[in-house]
């Protein structure tokens, strides 16, 4: 076989493989966003959920509230970071607006 046909099977072949990795990323790239907002709306339920319970159990001005409270302000900011939206566990549904109150559980 001359070096012509073997560089041309070459190029064909990197070609093709080329096309496949481009195809099996664009498939990748909606899962992947989807698991990045599932794990923003478990990290502000999550932490939603411990301020509840901090509240029941210590009281609404309490350390622990408190704690929970930074917690879940936390929780939002690294959604608003990474995805300039955040779960808003009482309405349930994603909010593009930074607009929480952080004294919703004061």
């Amino acid at each position: 076989m001359n070096t012509v046909r073997k560089s041309n099977i070459i190029r064909k072949s990197l070609l093709s493989l080329v096309a496949l990795a481009a195809f099996l990323l664009s498939a990748a790239a909606p899962r992947l966003h989807a698991e990045d907002q599932d794990r923003c709306q478990r990290r502000v339920a999550h932490a939603e959920r411990e301020l509840h319970e901090a509240i029941d159990k210590h009281g609404r001005h309490s350390k622990q509230a408190n704690h929970e409270r930074r917690e879940l302000h936390d929780a939002r900011e690294r959604c608003w970071r990474e995805r300039h939206q955040w779960w808003d566990e009482h309405e349930h549904r994603w909010r593009t607006e930074r607009d929480w109150n952080e004294h919703e559980h004061d």
